[in-house]
C-alpha cells in the first residue's frame, strides 16, 4: 500500500491542488494530513479525491471547530491533535510536532513504526531504531514545496518536491 503524506497546506488551496494531482499519479490509496491545514477549501479540495484522508490540527489551525465539522461531513477521518493509526499492520503516530514533550515521545518510544510530523516546513526522513520519522515539507511557506510517499510493505519513504 502507498500512503501520500502531506503537510503545512495553510490554506494555499493552489499548492494543495497540485499536490492532489501529484498523489493522483503516483496512485495512492490514503492521505495523511500532518496539520495546519488553515482552510475549508484545503479540505474540500481533498474530498473530491478516492482516497480516505486522515486530518490532524497544527498550531494555526484556529478554528478547529470549523476544520472539524469540514472534515467529517466531507467523509474524512478527523483525529483531533494525534492520531495512532494502524494501517496495514503498519503501526503510524500523525502528529503536527508543535507539541514537543508529544513529539519526543512518539519518536523515542520504539512502539511505532512510522512516525508522520508537520510545522517545522523542512523535509527530513530519519530512523531510530525500528521507527521511520518523517516530515513531507510543507505545501505552503517552503522552498521547494513538498510531500511526500511511503510503501508501507518496507516501510520505506521518499519525499517529492512540487
Amino acid at each position: 500500500m502507498r500512503l501520500g503524506i502531506i503537510s503545512d497546506t495553510h490554506g494555499n488551496a493552489e499548492n494543495t491542488h497540485r499536490a492532489i494531482v501529484l498523489l493522483e499519479s503516483l496512485e495512492v490509496e490514503t492521505v495523511l494530513h500532518c496539520g495546519d491545514i488553515g482552510t475549508v477549501e484545503v479540505v474540500a479540495l481533498l474530498a473530491r479525491c478516492a482516497w480516505p484522508t486522515h486530518f490532524v490540527l497544527g498550531n494555526t489551525d484556529y478554528d478547529e471547530q470549523t476544520l472539524a465539522a469540514a472534515i467529517k461531513s466531507a467523509g474524512m477521518i478527523f483525529h483531533d491533535q494525534f492520531a495512532d493509526l494502524r494501517i496495514e499492520g503498519v503501526r503510524i503516530a500523525l502528529l503536527h510536532s508543535h507539541d514537543a514533550k508529544k513529539f519526543a515521545q512518539v519518536t523515542t518510544s520504539g512502539e511505532y513504526d512510522l512516525v508522520c510530523y508537520g510545522h517545522t516546513h523542512a523535509k527530513k526522513i530519519e530512523r531510530r531504531g525500528r521507527t521511520l520519522i518523517l516530515n513531507p515539507g510543507a505545501l505552503h511557506r517552503a522552498n521547494p514545496h513538498s510531500l511526500a510517499i511511503v510503501d508501507l510493505l518496507q516501510p520505506d519513504a521518499t519525499i517529492i518536491d512540487l
